[in-house]
């Protein structure tokens, strides 16, 4: 009997002294662990704060006006080159026609041309650009904003040849509202008038009208897209 109660004792204190020799232990591991999230949580909250103040401001049909309208005033540039796979030429803009102006500005250094295609090409008449079938220029329209913007076609500008113009939206549209992330350069010689009145001129080429020339003259397939991409690889205001 006496046996018995002393190994039954040993057994005991051997329980006591494990355990409290693991306590620590398991309570060091798990004191460690929230340091080491919380540490990993300081890190990537300021990137995620950053990336969430970006994306807050998007604009829309109801704030683009007012938006462009101060935009416009902070402008004292308005040119704009743009460089495509087959060479560079340099743009003009308006300054009366202050929120297509202001808009092309504004998207340029948003880089959101960047990558995007002369995806129709009408021989001896147009070439329009701001499209692609690539998923990334989608997902640039999705975080910069969904907006039309007003005609101002009464400025007195003609759709002369090398003229830059902003297509109408292909939305139930019978304002004819400008799609701001298209624009067209129209080579006809010496332009094509039956345009003034239903589109917004605001801007010509001053510079390298032969790269115009150019990407007009490539073979192109249905719908007039190119058989070929010609990708704007930077718009870049000077």
């Amino acid at each position: 009997m006496l046996l018995r109660l002393s190994a039954l004792m040993l057994s005991l204190l051997s329980i006591i002294f494990i355990s409290c020799g693991e306590s620590p232990k398991k309570e060091k591991d798990k004191v460690g662990q929230k340091i080491t999230n919380k540490d990993t949580v300081s890190q990537v909250e300021p990137s995620s704060k950053e990336e969430v103040e970006k994306d807050t401001f998007k604009l829309t049909e109801e704030n683009a006006i007012d938006f462009f309208f101060n935009y416009n005033k902070t402008l004292k540039k308005n040119k704009v080159k743009i460089t495509t796979t087959l060479g560079s030429f340099i743009v003009e803009l308006y300054d009366d026609v202050p929120y297509h102006k202001a808009n092309f500005i504004y998207l340029a250094r948003q880089k959101y041309f960047d990558s995007t295609q002369f995806h129709r090409v009408v021989k001896d008449f147009i070439i329009q650009g701001g499209n692609s079938d690539d998923k990334r220029t989608a997902r640039k329209r999705s975080k910069i904003g969904r907006y039309l913007l007003p005609p101002d076609a009464k400025k007195g500008y003609k759709h002369d040849r090398g003229t830059i113009s902003m297509p109408s939206s292909e939305r139930d549209n019978p304002h004819k509202l400008a799609s701001p992330y298209e624009f067209f350069i129209v080579v006809t010689k010496p332009g094509s008038y039956h345009l003034d009145g239903s589109y917004t001129p605001f801007g010509r080429v001053i510079e390298g009208m032969d790269v115009v020339d150019k990407i007009n003259q490539v073979p192109v397939g249905d719908g007039d897209w190119p058989l070929k991409n010609i990708y704007i690889l930077k718009a870049e205001v000077l």
